[in-house]
């Protein structure tokens, strides 16, 4: 009996230090950051799929006015879709080449809706339709989701990214397989946020 008990006391000791081994390793911290990546990137995408889902709406609407730039509406249907064409799945946060390409179709698409928003500034009976100013609201309000979302996956990355990349946690990472996860870049951000400059000044008739 007594001897059943010691051996119950080892494998419980064993398995309390195994426990404190992983703790201390870092192994929950990867489970805990893993999981709100993961929530980060989902909380994301649910802000591009609205976005993606007014635009129809928008584009609709904005066909109604007369002699409207077709270019710029063209080039936001196409952004659209090239946009909702990537297939964006969970495994895209681990495979930094699809991430770069779904980054970049999503910024197309922002700075095409830009350049529509300020071409609609010229026509009157745009700035008067209530349904068309509803639909401007609700995109503005939703690029400052997508704004606060990316934020906040951009510092759950970097904080999963340390613990990789640190000791000794990278050991923990590379037996368990972790690795680490691209994240979106500021390159060009102020570019493709910055509303495009538009002028409808004809230019000046060349001098005979």
């Amino acid at each position: 009996m007594t001897s059943l008990f010691s051996t119950r006391w080892r494998v419980g000791l064993a398995a309390l230090a195994v426990t404190l081994g992983l703790s201390g390793c870092g192994y929950n911290d990867f489970q805990r950051l893993d999981e709100e990546v993961k929530a980060g990137w989902s909380e994301v995408l649910n802000q591009y799929q609205r976005r993606a889902d007014l635009i129809p709406n928008i584009v609709s609407t904005v066909k109604g006015e007369a002699n409207f730039e077709q270019e710029t509406l063209t080039k936001v249907v196409e952004a659209r879709a090239k946009a909702t064409s990537i297939q964006a799945t969970p495994e895209l946060v681990n495979n930094p080449e699809a991430f770069q390409k779904f980054q970049a179709a999503q910024g197309e698409l922002s700075g095409a809706l830009s350049r529509l928003l300020v071409v609609s500034e010229q026509y009157p009976n745009l700035k008067a339709n209530q349904g068309f100013q509803d639909l401007r609201v609700q995109l503005e309000g939703t690029e400052n989701r997508i704004t606060v979302a990316r934020n906040r996956y951009i510092k759950t990355v970097a904080e999963y990214n340390v613990k990789v990349r640190s000791l000794p946690t990278n050991l923990t990472a590379m037996v368990m397989g972790y690795q680490v996860k691209p994240s979106f870049t500021v390159q060009n951000e102020a570019t493709i946020s910055a509303p495009p400059t538009v002028s409808f000044d004809k230019p000046a008739a060349a001098s005979k």
